[in-house]
């Protein structure tokens, strides 16, 4: 049995995102850190080029997005389940507000210069400006669209009334008394927000949401053993990727199996990964790469969010 590997590191908010869903199945995993900034070469051996946090392995696998990754680890567990019987649409249109609007609107509020010096207290300046540069890089090209700071500052209470009305009619979470996956992305960029002194206050007034944090920290992360990145490539060259599904192949741009494509987000974060396209389905889009470290590996992409274009020869 492949085990699972999450590459992160520790202070991003959609890693948290991932290990709070590990956290909440009880499930056990790898830990393999990266770096915060480019350049990422263990990361892209396996990837390809897809440079986001987090990534999941398992074996010859490797699986793009936490949107991707819920639905992978709800095959490796059923229950709880992150997207509950009768409510996954809902629990994924509240999912994708939160990994979008509300992450927009914690990072803009973050990223102002009193909350940067805060978050970076203590660190050379030079650090500061690559981590800088770095995210503009990763925000270059893409439709992503982060409100100004007086912007998202002055909508901030609003969609934080919001959520607080919530919690305090409609049970401990946000589809009612269970968690879903809905939780974990409305709580990853609140748990930025917490992480850090010089805005945390802008969730004081919020005692139904400080409540409701508190018992998603609960979940915790599951069951982790430190791994050194060498090791998971390892293991991708010696493992076989998983058998696809001869049947469900539903190219919606008229590709053919074996077609040269580059596979992109359309958000942020960019930078194409090169392949032949092995399958594609409603909701998924798979690519062969072959690696000079990592050997042949298949990598998984959600389909909303990304682009897949055919390569000309």
């Amino acid at each position: 049995m492949n085990e699972l590997i999450l590459h992160h590191y520790p202070q991003s908010p959609f890693a948290e995102k991932a290990r709070l869903m590990l956290g909440l199945k009880g499930l056990s995993w790898h830990s393999v850190l990266i770096p915060p900034v480019m350049p990422k070469p263990d990361l892209i051996a396996l990837t390809g080029g897809y440079r986001r946090t987090p990534v999941l392995q398992i074996g010859g696998d490797i699986y793009c997005d936490t949107a991707l990754i819920a639905h992978r680890l709800e095959r490796e567990k059923a229950v709880p389940a992150l997207f509950p019987e009768g409510q996954e649409a809902i629990a994924a249109a509240l999912a994708q507000f939160g990994d979008q609007l509300l992450f927009q609107h914690s990072i803009a509020i973050n990223f102002q210069p009193h909350a940067l010096q805060a978050r970076f207290s203590g660190m050379p300046e030079e650090v500061v400006k690559g981590f800088l540069r770095d995210r503009q890089a990763l925000f270059a090209n893409g439709t992503a669209s982060r409100p100004e700071p007086e912007v998202a500052l002055a909508q901030w209470p609003v969609l934080m009334q919001r959520l607080e009305t919530q919690l305090d009619r409609n049970g401990e979470y946000l589809l009612g008394d269970e968690p879903s996956i809905a939780d974990l992305a409305w709580y990853h960029p609140l748990w930025f927000m917490a992480a850090n002194a010089a805005v945390s206050v802008l969730l004081e007034d919020y005692p139904a949401i400080r409540a409701w944090m508190a018992r998603i920290n609960d979940f915790g992360a599951g069951a982790s053993v430190r791994m050194e990145p060498e090791e998971a490539i390892r293991i991708a060259r010696e493992a076989t990727p998983e058998a696809l599904p001869e049947q469900g192949f539903v190219s919606s741009a008229g590709l053919r199996l074996g077609d040269p494509v580059a596979v992109c987000a359309v958000d942020y974060g960019c930078d194409p990964v090169n392949g032949s396209l092995v399958h594609e389905e409603q909701d998924e889009i798979v690519i062969a790469r072959d690696d000079p470290r990592a050997g042949r590996v298949h990598v998984h992409f959600p389909r909303v969010g990304y682009r897949v274009d055919v390569l000309k020869s």
